[in-house]
């Protein structure tokens, strides 16, 4: 009997020196089937009391608006984790797998659901300076969002991210162009991100307007412009969403260009102009002027996207307004033109892409032609910004859809004119 109780207590002192050493324990067992972006979140979630409130709330918030667990499936937070295990070696083609719908509107629906789950109003979180009240712009959350975006490019650097079906898949999808014979040889594909960020066939897949004019601004990319907006002598551009001032919102180029840059001034009275990448465009961009480099940037900050549930069409819809752009990951480069005074282009990430490469050959000093290659981006939609002083005069002149004149420009591939400096 003595030996039996003295094996009792041996038992009792050694659980409860196991529970001392390794607290966490029966969470380790109970989320090492997770992959191991997930498993961060967890541990951030466990550790966080206010992070695990914040995103439960956002959860439910999203089940609110869109109760279907078919197209909302992660409703708990054990069910988002399960999502967030798929979703990081997710490729591209396989979502809804709805032959119904073209392969660039399901990857679209992909990356909007990812952010509309974090992208829920939180009345706890206004008046915090974020620039909406939704957990993806709050930390240590949104550094988490960086972290996902990396590891699901990651993923997407490896062969297991492509194979002959899902090229097939992109071929058959006209919005992609690899019917157009524009591109290089698919052959040169072994993985997702080579295809993403395909090189053209050859430069005349892309002609560049006016090459001998230097007045012309060229598309960077191919893209829709979305418009321009004014830059006043303050250096501020007036965007909804942005610094309150005498009942007019503002955000500022130092917000684009950080407040560390020599230039952040020296736009003032100058013009804004922006053009969006879809899912579907070709993913390098070039240099829309010609001129010498004078600074180069990448800074890292949000990989975010606003996003609604259209419930009568029954799909998630990103919301494209001007301002989110300041808060994002980009990178720029502020070119000196001669005549026509500086330039600075800035190539923007937006939602999974967190990856804004800059060429080689991309530094200080270095002069470069209209329509040279200046970088690329990884998947996902993009946005690129261009900022013109007001001595270069800068008009838009990329024409206006005849289905929505007032809201609404044409499409441009890389190289059309987009605008003229007339200068002053």
């Amino acid at each position: 009997m003595k030996n039996l109780f003295y094996k009792m207590r041996l038992f009792f002192a050694i659980a409860l020196l196991v529970g001392v050493l390794f607290p966490a324990s029966v969470s380790f067992a109970k989320d090492a089937i997770h992959k191991p972006i997930t498993k961060e979140l967890i541990r951030l979630v466990e550790q966080n009391p206010e992070i695990e409130m914040l995103l439960t709330t956002s959860l439910a918030e999203a089940k609110k608006v869109n109760p279907d667990k078919k197209t909302n499936p992660a409703q708990t937070l054990s069910d988002y984790y399960a999502y967030l295990d798929s979703a990081v070696e997710l490729i591209p083609m396989e979502v809804l797998k709805d032959p119904s719908n073209l392969l660039r509107e399901q990857i679209m629906q992909s990356l909007c659901y990812f952010y509309f789950l974090i992208d829920q109003p939180l009345p706890s979180l206004e008046d915090k300076g974020l620039y909406n009240n939704t957990i993806q712009y709050y930390e240590p959350f949104s550094t988490w969002t960086r972290n996902f975006a990396k590891a699901w490019g990651l993923f997407l650097d490896t062969e297991a991210s492509w194979n002959q079906t899902t090229y097939q898949g992109f071929y058959d999808d006209p919005r992609f162009g690899l019917q157009e014979k524009w591109y290089e040889p698919a052959s040169n594909w072994k993985t997702f991100n080579d295809f993403f960020s395909k090189y053209l066939q050859s430069p005349a897949q892309r002609p560049i307007a006016s090459p001998g004019d230097p007045a012309v601004i060229t598309a960077p990319a191919d893209s829709v412009p979305q418009g321009t907006w004014s830059i006043d002598k303050d250096s501020r551009i007036e965007v909804d969403g942005g610094l309150k001032v005498k009942m007019t919102r503002f955000y500022s180029v130092k917000d684009l260009l950080s407040d560390d840059s020599p230039y952040k001034d020296v736009f003032a009275n100058g013009v804004l102009t922006h053009t969006f990448l879809d899912v579907n465009d070709y993913h390098r961009y070039h240099f829309a002027v010609g001129g010498t480099i004078k600074e180069k940037k990448i800074i890292q900050q949000n990989v975010s996207l606003e996003v609604v549930w259209n419930e009568s069409k029954g799909k998630y819809a990103p919301i494209d307004s001007m301002g989110w752009q300041f808060t994002q990951t980009r990178g720029y480069v502020v070119m000196d033109t001669g005549k026509f005074g500086l330039v600075a282009l800035i190539p923007m990430g937006m939602a999974q892409v967190s990856s804004v490469n800059f060429e080689g050959n991309v530094r200080p000093g270095i002069t470069h032609t209209k329509g040279d290659m200046l970088g690329n981006f990884l998947f996902g939609g993009s946005d690129f910004i261009m900022l013109f002083q007001d001595k270069a005069g800068f008009e838009i002149t990329a024409q206006k859809t005849k289905e929505a004149a007032n809201k609404s420009y044409k499409h441009l591939l890389m190289g059309e004119a987009y605008g003229v400096m007339n200068g002053h």
